[in-house]
């Protein structure tokens, strides 16, 4: 028996009693052919489910197996083949491909012994032979390596736990060496075996944070992607020890021990996904479990006495990551069911904290804001009625054991606690606002005359006055004390959050020139002291952040916009401060840039419908004069003048919760808006703005993502990719663009993606493979049938580069495919952009495949006219393309050349031939002198 390939799935004489089954199994094998190895996978899934006899079952398995390798899952093309080699123990290509996916699984001690297996079975068999010899020689590289290390390991830990040593180079740079090594993983297993846990162990106990930083960074390097040693980690350091390390004054470390947090949390979700498993089955592994002790114990952190600001904003970090569902469609949200039973409490303490005065919790300025995304994320998770009703239950209750019984000091936590609801979920905010006695105690504290309970009272009042149910109420009987304590106010800090209140107040009419809630001219002197207090740097950032929040709703007014990007002062300030550690001020800087920019979703109404509804005497919203494109487009160059690209990209660099889902949408918005000029791309790319679209295009709302990736294409069409996005990151572009041809986006989205897909694909052989592994090609091909000339323009244009890969060259000569057909018949399209796109892919095609060039007259009959028209063409381009055909075509066959003598091809040949000298003449004369080699015309009298 010889073995076709590892990829090759071999049909099977059909058994009379099972049609369908063979039927299936046939259609896989030609869409593996295709290379459709998802079509193949359906075929061969649906035949098993037919009752396929056990023999069937063995090939269908090892077919599964084989499109799982191409697809490269090989988890899944080892779990195939396992059940195939049940079914047949003998089954040699069941061995093999196994030992394909074991190999690329790191397994290589279990691929070693499938392919010793196979050699038995086959002892002449060269593949085999071949393959036993690699892997050997991979194994004995792995021994080599891991031998040689051994003696590093130990010197590395002997040198840092050496007291003599203390703060010398040496120590530093065994320090980094280890942290290198573990990065390796068989450098990390190295450091697992050789009792490098409980050495580890010994550098965090000594206390010093250069030992404390090396430990905490080879211990994300042993425990990344690999579950067992995860598991081992955490029980010899112990899960407490391991959390407490994140409530450490030192910032450094306590970041570190945050990162080491997060891998593990992701190993224990994900498991094992590359390098050595050793003896997975030897530790009894329950991830679950393991994710609760953790998730456990930084609830209790929370509200740990002694634990740093720092370290109490990371844990809120880790849980916003680790226990919401990732994706709606997975049904599974009891990890957050039991955090909100758990740990609710402990969440909603941190938010209802104070940070100054310092209270018995340490926390930063942006652990409230933390607490309300993090409460935000577990209210939205949640499925039903009953689950909401519970999340707002011990929401009300906790506030109601703060607001009763426990006098002043109780009523403002409990206020506290209301406002960081406002901020997160906000339904359950409202509810509590409705509590009695809630919204009185906010109106009467908001004139007490202490200090501390005026902040806590007023920014009540601003959260609240956002919320529709509130607002009538508020406006009724709020607006006047906002006014009092804005003109009277003897504290800035009260004035400008009062000022704050007015402002949300004044802009409810949002965009809608018509309805303004104060007097012409108000707002703008609400922005003008907003902007005023912006520039005053002796004010703190966290009182500034709020004159931000006014000028976010004050920017719904043109006039205001005006004024904004023409404060070059202010500007300055508001980009000063988006890059400053008060991260919480980050969503109203990218709400005022939104609105500046006009960036929001907006459409022009049909006027057919305004007048029906002015006849009706319904209200009509209407734009403001300055909203229109030429003042848009006036900002935004202030605003790209005034440097606010580099400000966007210090934000989305941003390690933070307060970098929500939402502001990475307002972000990737603005980007969308200062792209949109086609003089303004190169600053945005000078300024980092590429770099910084990337994150954007990959992280946050469907709408954000889409947006930066739109983005990201007007980039890569005007600008070279290669400059852009330099080195690696520009296979990071072709995800998103690939995401932009999904049939949910607009026909310019898809064509803004089909242009920069092209020219990606003309670049490099490796970046057309990255194009082709996120299955572009059948999306691109279906748009070479749109009815829109441009869109159906630029994706033959795309076909055309991709061709020079053999993967795309394989889908033209697979039998019964009519892409070939497709591109002869656009050769002849009245379109001249589309022809010399077709024509250019003919051309490519036919030179690398001569195959195909028989298979051209047997596509249309009009092929003849569409070639000679080529010939014939003004147009030097096609008439090139057009040449290059015919000489591949004459090349290619002696028939088809005398086919062509015999036409008007032979006279349109010799016209051409004696022309100038030119790339179509030199082809021209190419093909005269190929038919002349076949005997079919004769040199004229003078030898030409």
């Amino acid at each position: 028996m010889t073995v076709s390939g590892p990829g090759t799935p071999e049909p099977r004489p059909a058994d009379p009693g099972a049609s369908s089954v063979e039927q299936l199994r046939k259609d896989g094998n030609e869409l593996f052919k295709c290379g459709d190895y998802e079509g193949a996978l359906t075929a061969y899934t649906q035949a098993l489910g037919l009752g396929a006899t056990p023999q069937d079952q063995a090939i269908l398995h090892r077919n599964r197996a084989a499109c799982h390798l191409k697809l490269e899952d090989y988890d899944k093309a080892e779990t195939e083949a396992s059940k195939a080699i049940e079914k047949d123990g003998g089954d040699v290509k069941a061995l093999y491909r196994r030992s394909q996916a074991l190999e690329k699984l790191g397994r290589l001690d279990q691929a070693v012994l499938d392919l010793q297996r196979c050699v038995s079975l086959e002892p002449k068999n060269k593949v085999f032979q071949e393959a036993l010899r690699n892997i050997a020689g991979q194994i004995q590289e792995k021994v080599s390596y891991m031998s040689s290390t051994d003696a590093k390991v130990e010197q590395m830990f002997q040198i840092l736990l050496d007291p003599q040593e203390k703060g010398t180079e040496k120590k530093q740079k065994a320090s980094q060496n280890l942290v290198v090594l573990a990065r390796e993983d068989a450098g990390a297993e190295k450091i697992f075996r050789s009792n490098g846990v409980q050495l580890l162990q010994r550098l965090l106990d000594t206390g010093e944070p250069d030992l404390m930083l090396a430990a905490l960074r080879t211990l994300v390097g042993i425990c990344s992607e690999h579950q067992s040693r995860t598991v081992a980690t955490l029980s010899v350091l112990g899960t407490r020890r391991v959390v407490s390390i994140l409530g450490v004054e030192n910032q450094a470390v306590s970041l570190a021990a945050c990162h080491l947090l997060q891998v593990m949390f992701d190993a224990l979700k994900e498991g094992v996904k590359k390098g050595f498993r050793g003896k997975e089955g030897a530790i009894i592994v329950d991830p679950a479990r393991e994710l609760k002790v953790l998730i456990s114990n930084l609830l209790e952190l929370l509200t740990e006495v002694g634990v740093s600001g720092q370290g109490r904003d990371s844990a809120l970090t880790l849980l916003i990551k680790v226990v919401p569902r990732k994706s709606p469609k997975d049904p599974n949200n009891s990890l957050t069911l039991w955090v909100i039973d758990q740990g609710l409490k402990k969440i909603l303490e941190v938010g209802g904290s104070v940070q100054d005065p310092p209270g018995e919790l340490t926390v930063t300025a942006n652990s409230r804001m933390s607490a309300s995304i993090l409460l935000s994320k577990l209210f939205d998770d949640l499925k039903c009625d009953a689950e909401r009703e519970n999340f707002h239950r011990l929401c009300e209750n906790y506030i109601k054991s703060w607001f009763e019984g426990q006098g002043l000091a109780g009523k403002l936590r409990a206020l506290q606690t209301v406002s960081c609801l406002l901020q997160g979920p906000c339904d359950a905010g409202n509810r509590a606002l409705e509590l009695s006695g809630v919204m009185e105690s906010v109106i009467a504290l908001c004139a007490s005359e202490q200090e501390e309970e005026q902040l806590v009272a007023v920014e009540a009042l601003i959260h609240a006055a956002g919320k529709a149910r509130r607002a009538s109420f508020i406006t009724a009987n709020g607006v006047s004390l906002l006014k009092d304590l804005y003109r009277r106010g003897e504290k800035d800090s009260i004035r400008i959050r009062a000022l704050v209140g007015l402002c949300k107040l004044g802009s409810a009419g949002g965009t809608d020139f018509s309805m303004k809630q104060f007097a012409e001219g108000s707002t703008l002197k609400l922005a003008k002291q907003c902007r005023k207090w912006l520039c005053n740097d002796q004010i703190d950032a966290g009182t500034r952040r709020w004159a931000v929040e006014g000028l976010a709703y004050l920017t719904f007014d043109a006039d205001v916009k005006e004024e904004f990007v023409e404060d070059e002062a202010a500007l300055k300030a508001l980009f000063q401060l988006s890059k400053s550690e008060e991260r919480s001020v980050l969503f109203a800087v990218a709400s005022a840039l939104v609105n500046c920019t006009n960036s929001y979703d907006y459409e022009e109404p049909d006027p057919k419908m305004v007048e029906l509804a002015k006849y009706a005497k319904q209200h009509v919203p209407e734009q403001h004069p300055k909203d229109k494109p030429s003042f848009v487009r006036a900002r935004v160059k202030k605003l790209l003048a005034a440097g606010v690209v580099s400000a966007m990209t210090c934000m989305v660099k941003t390690e933070s919760p307060v970098l929500t889902s939402s502001c990475r949408e307002l972000l990737s918005r603005v980007f969308l808006a200062l792209v949109e000029e086609f003089e303004d791309r190169g600053t945005v790319v000078a300024q980092g703005g590429g770099k910084a679209l990337l994150p954007l295009a990959l992280e946050g709302t469907d709408v954000g993502q889409t947006k930066a990736a739109q983005a990201l294409a007007k980039l890569t069409i005007t600008s070279n990719p290669e400059m852009t996005f330099p080195g690696e990151r520009i296979y990071e572009v072709v995800r998103p663009l690939v995401s932009l041809l999904h049939l949910n986006c607009s026909g310019l989205q898809n064509f803004e993606a089909l242009m920069a897909l092209t020219n990606l694909a003309g670049i490099s052989e490796r970046l057309r493979q990255k194009i082709l592994k996120e299955r572009a090609v059948p999306m691109i091909e279906g748009y070479m049938f749109e009815e829109h000339e441009m869109i159906r323009r630029a994706a033959t244009e795309c076909m055309c580069n991709l061709a020079m890969s053999t993967e795309v060259q394989d889908l033209f000569e697979a039998t019964g495919s009519d892409r070939l057909k497709l591109l002869v018949l656009y050769s002849g399209e009245d379109d001249e952009l589309l022809r010399r796109a077709a024509a250019g892919g003919l051309a490519m095609l036919t030179s690398t495949r001569p195959s195909l060039c028989s298979r051209i007259p047997q596509v249309t009959t009009h092929w003849l006219e569409i070639l000679q028209a080529l010939l014939l063409s003004p147009n030097q381009e096609l008439q090139h393309r057009g040449a290059v055909v015919v000489l591949n075509m004459v090349e290619a066959s002696s028939e088809i050349a005398s086919t062509l003598m015999e036409s008007e091809m032979l006279e349109i040949l010799s016209v051409l031939a004696k022309g100038k000298e030119s790339p179509v003449m030199r082809a021209a004369a190419a093909c005269l002198g190929k038919a002349v080699e076949y005997g079919l015309i004769r040199p004229s009298q003078d030898g030409k």
